[in-house]
């Protein structure tokens, strides 16, 4: 038997699982290839925006920082660092008691960070869901598939392979569409999940190091006066 005959043995329902499998492939590898080309932009900005994020710290150019994490726009880091100095800035002029302002400051760096999160995590429950499901959507073509043999045995009257051929064949891509679907999809999320949680972690500490360096600004003003 060869592919055409075999697609063309092919019941409705295992037309509509292949078909509902081969969905699932595109959009999982849609997914798929998004999120390696934001994650691996986000990565690169981050590794070029932290060393002179943390230079002009040091010298106390908070201004030539915000600018600096507007020229990586698509660093998940330079987002965080933005939004906390574009609160200190609209806070400067209206909160006086810097404690608050430091506040304040750590707030919106808090909230940023589990937006930018969240945006990022766009897509991957999607692909969670594929990587479950997918064997079982399979596992219901293979079972159909049997199905379709047993109707040939009963409609020839005979057990050969001529009678069971389709069938089977239908059974065996069915359960091979579905494995297939699903291993990419669960690699990727598991490799995109621990992409993640780095990402969750640079975005805190540099958070971190951004309210400790107007802490000690904010100490050091305090001890000049």
């Amino acid at each position: 038997m060869n592919i055409q005959q075999m697609i063309g043995s092919i019941g409705f329902v295992g037309l509509c699982v292949m078909g509902c499998l081969l969905g699932l492939s595109i959009y999982s590898l849609s997914v798929i290839l998004d999120k390696y080309r934001r994650f691996k932009a986000a990565s690169r900005q981050s590794t070029e925006f932290l060393p002179e994020l943390s230079r002009l710290l040091r010298e106390g150019e908070l201004k030539n920082a915000a600018a600096a994490a507007q020229r990586h726009d698509r660093s998940h880091v330079a987002k965080v660092v933005a939004a906390g100095v574009a609160e200190l800035i609209d806070n400067r002029q209206t909160v006086g008691d810097t404690a608050t302002r430091v506040e304040l400051v750590s707030r919106a760096l808090d909230r940023s960070t589990a937006r930018t999160i969240t945006d990022m995590k766009r897509g991957l429950g999607g692909l969670a869901t594929i990587g479950s499901t997918a064997p079982f959507i399979g596992l219901f073509g293979t079972v159909v598939g049997i199905i379709h043999a047993f109707e040939g045995i009963a409609s020839t009257g005979s057990g050969g392979i001529a009678a069971v051929s389709g069938g089977i064949a239908e059974a065996l891509v069915a359960t091979a569409l579905g494995i297939l679907v699903a291993i990419p999809a669960v690699m990727a999320f598991n490799h995109f999940t621990g992409m993640l949680e780095r990402f969750h972690v640079e975005m805190n500490t540099t958070g971190a190091e951004l309210v400790d360096f107007l802490s000690r600004k904010a100490q050091s003003a305090h001890a000049g006066r």
